[in-house]
């Protein structure tokens, strides 16, 4: 079992994905702007997928602990930490939606070496993630979904991890038994939780693409 970000993929750095929604409504912005409004938008803990900074909290009102478990919930609370930034743009929704984009998801570069191997060894895979959307369309667009069995996503299950719930399902779809199913994550927290159902549990750093190229291959190493 693979988490999605920060484990297969990893979301474009943020002066990107700015500048992604500043061009999908055509505004133009100077390099210095997106540069300073991107690390606004870092700050405040508004782009998915990304790194959280140190002593970021979210809005009040965003209902953090719970968007997951639903398209709703999910956008709603990235919503408000993108309100939070100060951007004196209001592409907020531009935002949200730019980061669902297959375009703004980039593989680690060993993730379809080593999808390819356990496929050839027939290891069942399946994607656990806590998400708000269908991430689907972006294994598609990079030429991975083939290699995916089952995907369990939180808000089509209606639990998130570290519930274990959400790792039996997974368990249920592979038609495997937890003791028999590595948990590979870059979340102590969250993807750890699989151990209380009897998984093992490998953790990766959530570090950006370029920067962990070979952070899966020891996953072969595990299988022996």
């Amino acid at each position: 079992m693979f988490d999605f970000s920060g484990t297969v993929f990893r979301i474009e750095p943020c002066a990107d994905w700015l500048r992604g929604a500043l061009d999908a409504v055509g505004v133009e912005a100077s390099e210095d702007e997106i540069a300073y409004w991107a690390g606004r938008l870092e700050q405040s803990g508004a782009q998915p997928g990304g790194a959280t900074p140190a002593g970021w909290m979210p809005d009040p009102a965003a209902d953090w602990e719970r968007r997951d478990l639903s398209a709703e919930l999910h956008r709603r609370a990235y919503t408000a930490q993108s309100m939070t930034s100060g951007l004196p743009w209001d592409i907020h929704d531009v935002l949200y939606d730019r980061h669902m984009a297959p375009a703004a998801w980039r593989p680690y570069p060993d993730a379809a070496e080593v999808l390819k191997a356990l496929r050839a060894r027939g290891v069942a895979v399946a994607v656990v993630s806590n998400i708000g959307w269908d991430l689907r369309p972006v294994f598609a667009e990079h030429g991975l979904a083939d290699l995916v069995d089952a995907f369990v996503l939180s808000f089509e299950v209606g639990s998130q991890k570290p519930d274990p719930a959400i790792f039996l399902a997974a368990c249920a779809e592979l038609g495997v038994p937890p003791r028999e199913t590595l948990m590979v994550g870059d979340d102590r927290r969250a993807d750890g939780g699989a151990a209380a159902v009897g998984c093992a549990v490998h953790l990766v750093e959530h570090l950006p693409a370029d920067s962990r190229p070979d952070g899966l291959r020891g996953v072969l190493d595990l299988l022996g």
